[in-house]
């Protein structure tokens, strides 16, 4: 369960980056901020499909 909440940790901060970056002007914070958001969705999707192969062969 903590690799779920620190990927959804990590997509958060990158919201609040990209929100900063565009309350500032700061392309980079911006462009940061999206790629954060970016990796903790994959790594979000990623867990999804281990508890789904999980829950598959606990069916067997």
């Amino acid at each position: 369960m903590t690799e779920k909440m620190q990927n959804k940790a990590d997509e958060l901060k990158g919201r609040a980056k990209e929100a900063l970056g565009n309350a500032t002007g700061n392309e980079q914070w911006q462009a940061e901020g999206k790629a954060d958001q970016a990796k903790g969705a994959l790594k979000q999707a990623g867990e999804k499909i281990k508890d789904a192969v999980d829950g598959l062969k606990n069916k067997d």
